[in-house]
C-alpha cells in the first residue's frame, strides 16, 4: 500500500508525508438524520474498498453521531468485507474551546503514563523513544490536571490509565469560566491520545486514536503501535 504525501511542515526541508487518514474527504453514503426535541442522531456508512488503492482488503464503515442534553457520542465501525486480513487504525480529530479565552489557567487532564519523543514540531515525526511523563511539564495525569501555562503541546500520550469499566477518561478544565468536558474513549483499542495546543491559541486538541503515529515504522522496535488488524468478515468499533 502507498499512502498520499498530503501534508508538510513549513521548513523548506520539510519531508512530504501522509496526514490525517484515507476519509477526511470521502462522500458518504446513506446519510440519515433523525432529530426531535431532545436528540439529535445521524448515522452515515462509507464503502470505502481498498481506499482508492491505498489500502489492502475491502473496508465498509459505519458512522453514528447523537448529541442530547448529556453527552455528544461519536462511533465508527470498521468491518473486513474482504478476504486477507486488513489492519486499521481509527482516531477522531476534535477541538475543544476555552469559554474563558484564558489559555494559561486552563488545565488538561490526560491519563496517560508516557509520551512519544518527535523530531521536531515541525514534521512531528515520532523518533520511536517513549519517556515518562512523571516529574516532567507533560504530566497532566493527576485527577485535576495541570495548567497549559506557556507550553506548546503537539504531543501522543501514551501507557493510558483505564478506569475500573474499562474506559479512559480525558478532561478539559476552564476554572476560570467554570467548565469542565471529559471525553472518555469507550473502546479497548484506543492507545494513544495527541493532543495539539499551540500557545497562541484558546484551543485543545484533544485526539483519542487507536494507533501511534507511523505504525509501521521499525523506529517502534516490537512495541504494540495500536493497529487492529481485521480477519476477513471481522469488525471493530471506536467508540468517544
Amino acid at each position: 500500500a502507498r499512502l498520499p504525501a498530503n501534508w508538510k511542515g513549513k521548513r523548506p526541508e520539510a519531508e512530504p508525508h501522509a496526514m490525517h487518514g484515507l476519509i477526511l474527504d470521502q462522500v458518504f453514503d446513506n446519510v440519515q438524520l433523525n432529530a426531535d426535541a431532545d436528540a439529535a442522531r445521524v448515522t452515515a456508512t462509507l464503502e470505502a474498498g481498498n481506499f482508492r488503492g491505498h489500502w489492502v482488503s475491502q473496508m465498509r464503515l459505519e458512522f453514528e453521531a447523537r448529541l442530547d442534553h448529556r453527552a455528544f457520542e461519536f462511533s465508527i465501525t470498521a468491518t473486513n468485507v474482504g478476504n486477507e486480513p486488513a489492519p486499521i487504525g481509527i482516531g477522531w480529530h476534535p477541538y475543544f474551546e476555552f469559554p474563558s479565552k484564558n489559555r494559561r489557567q486552563a488545565r488538561l487532564h490526560i491519563p496517560a503514563r508516557s509520551r512519544a519523543l518527535v523530531n521536531n514540531y515541525d514534521d512531528v515525526f515520532p523518533t520511536g523513544e517513549v519517556v515518562p511523563v512523571t516529574g516532567t511539564p507533560y504530566d497532566f495525569s493527576r485527577p485535576e490536571g495541570a495548567p497549559l501555562g506557556e507550553l506548546f503541546l503537539d504531543d501522543c500520550f501514551l501507557d493510558l490509565v483505564r478506569d475500573e469499566e474499562g474506559r479512559v477518561v480525558a478532561k478539559v478544565i476552564d476554572p476560570e469560566a467554570n467548565y469542565t468536558l471529559r471525553i472518555v474513549g469507550l473502546s479497548p483499542q484506543i492507545k494513544a491520545f495527541q493532543v495539539y495546543a499551540p500557545v497562541d491559541k484558546t484551543f485543545a486538541a484533544v485526539e483519542p486514536q487507536f494507533n501511534l503515529a507511523d505504525p509501521f515504522s521499525p523506529i517502534w522496535k516490537g512495541r504494540d503501535t495500536g493497529m487492529v488488524t481485521l480477519p476477513p468478515q471481522q469488525s471493530v468499533t471506536y467508540r468517544v
